[in-house]
């Protein structure tokens, strides 16, 4: 009986003990380090040049780099957890895969200090607790006391913002006491997420990204209500519409940018509805301008919003359809407009940023950003998104919004985050879009997923 209970109380104290290395998955080396201060990270950097990297174990087996490196003004200690990678080795008598153990400096679980190298202060204290190292939580000296950061990817979520705890406390956390003592400062709803929360995105991709085959991209091109290609700028059906007959006979859809995302947008209505999205209220416009003002000469002879106007009305008639009632534009809700980002990480430092301008959206710079932000705070919703391009074919340039995209952002199992992008019958990856589309602004609209979803 009383081995019993004994065994008990240490299954019980492994049991709490798992708990605090593991509520998010994260290798903690916090124990770890309570015995690295003198020795390590705030030891001379002569010192540690001469040291050679070392290997620790926690209480509950997970393994630890501990090493330094130099850069040209920084030296950085990291304190690293093992990772085991597949590795293909050439013999003689073929390749065959090997398992190697790695310890990244910026994996899940590992902890930096960076320093000065001609004082040897301590400028930052670093975790990276996600599989995407580009979100990560800094602390920075202020006197005794700790400011600390959160970026995603180069755009800070909260900078300098006074944790009222003392800064050397930061060596030896654990993750859960960054985030106790931080709860309160920290927007971490941006950057948590469940990976549960998005079975119907990656339903909607994959359905999607079957039907991308019998898609061909054809200017101007969209299906009405009752299922008839017909052209967007007016709603006539194409004058060489025998051209395009063979629709019937391969099954082939034709679709311009703006008529695929009413495709993928029909693709829900229609279950629910019993029919398509009809063309007219697509193209209301969305935004006044001063028929003297520049914006409104231009509109005369270029239609500056057609997409803008087409995303929040599309979006506007999900909602309605969902609904079962009807809302306009104006109070459906459907913009995004949320300002999570103040400052961000460039070329020559870090420099204050304006995330959303009005009828102009977001910047290329702040997009993965921001639908990383959108995927943890909205689950299960994607975006509709439109590019306001420039035309330098005249004079003076115009910019208008001429193109129309669909975001579907999301979390992995492992807790990954990734984003399929569809525009224009295909896909691409979010660091393709970005790269296509330098220079210009996405405009975007949110619709709820749903697994109810069948494009024709």
């Amino acid at each position: 009986m009383k081995k019993s209970l004994i065994f008990a109380f240490l299954l019980l104290c492994s049991s709490l003990l798992f708990a605090a290395y593991n509520s998010l998955g994260i290798p903690d080396s916090a124990e770890i380090r309570q015995g690295l201060l003198e020795s390590w990270f705030q030891a001379p950097i002569e010192s540690l040049r001469a040291k050679i990297p070392e290997i620790y174990t926690n209480d509950i087996g997970q393994k630890f780099q501990v090493r330094m490196e130099e850069g040209e003004s920084t030296f950085n200690i990291f304190v690293s957890p093992q990772n085991k990678i597949n590795v293909d080795v050439y013999t003689d008598s073929g390749i065959k895969i090997e398992e190697q153990y790695v310890y990244p400096g910026d994996a899940q679980g590992a902890f930096v200090v960076i320093r000065d190298k001609a004082s040897g202060k301590t400028l930052r204290i670093r975790y990276y607790f996600l599989k995407n190292s580009e979100v990560y939580i800094q602390f920075s000296p202020y006197g005794k006391l700790a400011l600390t950061d959160l970026i995603i990817f180069g755009n800070y979520a909260a900078r300098g913002v006074s944790t009222g705890i003392p800064f050397e406390r930061y060596y030896y956390s654990s993750f859960q006491e960054v985030m106790k003592t931080t709860k309160n400062v920290l927007p971490w709803d941006y950057v948590l997420a469940n990976p549960d929360d998005y079975h119907s995105i990656q339903q909607m991709i994959a359905v999607i990204k079957e039907k991308l085959p019998l898609i061909l991209f054809t200017e101007d091109a969209m299906y009405d209500e009752y299922n008839q290609l017909v052209q967007i700028s007016n709603g006539k059906t194409f004058e060489s519409q025998s051209d395009l007959q063979n629709q019937n006979e391969n099954k082939k859809l034709f679709l311009s940018s703006a008529g695929f995302v009413k495709w993928i947008a029909d693709g829900l209505v229609e279950p629910i509805a019993g029919s398509q999205l009809k063309r007219e209220p697509l193209i209301t416009e969305t935004v006044k301008v001063k028929d003297t003002g520049y914006q409104g000469i231009l509109s005369q002879k270029y239609s500056l919003f057609f997409a803008l106007d087409w995303i929040r009305n599309l979006a506007s008639a999900l909602v309605s359809v969902y609904s079962g009632q009807t809302y306009l534009f104006s109070n459906s809700g459907v913009d995004v407009n949320i300002n999570p980002f103040a400052s961000a990480i460039t070329e020559t430092g870090v420099e204050n940023i304006v995330t959303f301008i009005e009828n102009s959206g977001y910047t290329i710079e702040v997009l993965k950003s921001m639908l990383y932000v959108l995927a943890a705070t909205e689950p299960g919703t994607f975006y509709f998104g439109a590019i306001r391009g420039t035309d330098r074919t005249v004079k003076p340039e115009v910019m208008a919004f001429n193109e129309c995209v669909a975001f579907f952002p999301y979390f992995l199992n492992d807790g990954a985050f990734d984003c399929a992008v569809f525009m224009n019958g295909r896909q691409m990856t979010l660091e393709n879009f970005c790269m296509y589309y330098p220079d210009t602004f996405v405009y975007l609209t949110r619709v709820k997923s749903s697994e109810n979803f069948f494009p024709q």
